[in-house]
């Protein structure tokens, strides 16, 4: 499948910014079941500084605001070229060793609650379907509910809550995966809706490293693993490590934030 996309992060400010710096993640590679065909990122308001790969072999830009902005717009955009694998992503590859996933964070360490999920899980089974249980246990005790959680929301605070989005998803399914003994790591990206082109954000989903497959993609939120209509951009320990866009400013001022995120098939 060709899929096209295009995603625009537009912030405003009251005041005049004196400084900003943001560091983006938005730009995949050509890996296992996906093959990227011109993408580019526009900068109104800014530039492009420093471009690099980080441990994880992501992509990422900083970007720097131009002084006294009150303005500052990122236009990604380009064509995906996808198949669907079933979720299997392959033997590991990246910086990061197979050990570095086995890490908890702040944001994924397991409390009481963690635990007691994990330990639901049948460890008779096989690993796929084992896994696909965690993904079901994850969905059941979550419910999928915006405007509840943030980017700062740990795993252990999101499972209690009992409502979060994709990206608690995600992390509460990393923090069992890796009570279970897995290596597991948290994704970014893109996924097209059936029912729609215009998303309302990025998406988020889960890897568990297994030794018969290597990585293999679990998308707690839809209860499935990840087909040709997913786009991986960016993995990591957590959200902060393959967040799109994160940065810092220096000024006064309230900012305003809107995300248009378009992924049609060609």
């Amino acid at each position: 499948m060709r899929l096209t996309i295009s995603h625009v992060t537009h912030y405003r400010y009251d005041e005049p910014v004196r400084y900003g710096l943001q560091r983006l993640r938005l730009t995949p590679k050509s890996r296992a079941g996906q093959t990227i065909h011109g993408w580019q990122t526009t900068i109104d308001g800014g530039q492009i500084e420093l471009s690099f790969d980080d441990q994880h072999n992501n992509h990422v830009d900083l970007v720097s605001f131009a002084p006294g902005q009150r303005e500052i717009r990122v236009h990604c955009e380009g064509q995906v070229d996808t198949t669907d694998r079933a979720g299997v992503i392959g033997s590991h590859g990246g910086f990061a060793p197979l050990w570095y996933f086995t890490r908890n964070t702040p944001l994924t360490k397991p409390g009481p609650r963690l635990r007691a999920l994990a330990k639901e899980v049948d460890v008779a089974q096989e690993d796929v379907p084992r896994l696909h249980t965690l993904s079901n246990l994850v969905t059941a005790a979550v419910h999928y509910e915006t405007g509840n959680t943030h980017v700062a929301t740990v795993a252990e605070e999101a499972l209690g809550a009992g409502h979060g989005v994709c990206q608690d998803h995600a992390q509460i399914f990393v923090s069992a995966a890796r009570l279970l003994g897995y290596p597991a790591r948290y994704v970014s990206g893109y996924l097209k809706m059936d029912d729609r082109e215009q998303q309302d954000a990025t998406h988020a989903w889960a890897e568990v490293h297994l030794d018969s497959l290597g990585w293999v993609g679990f998308d707690v939120s839809n209860g499935i693993s990840p087909d040709d209509r997913y786009v991986r951009v960016a993995t990591g320990l957590d959200y902060s490590e393959a967040a799109p866009v994160s940065g810092m400013r220096i000024g006064a001022g309230d900012e305003a934030l809107t995300v248009a995120v378009h992924v049609q098939q060609q």
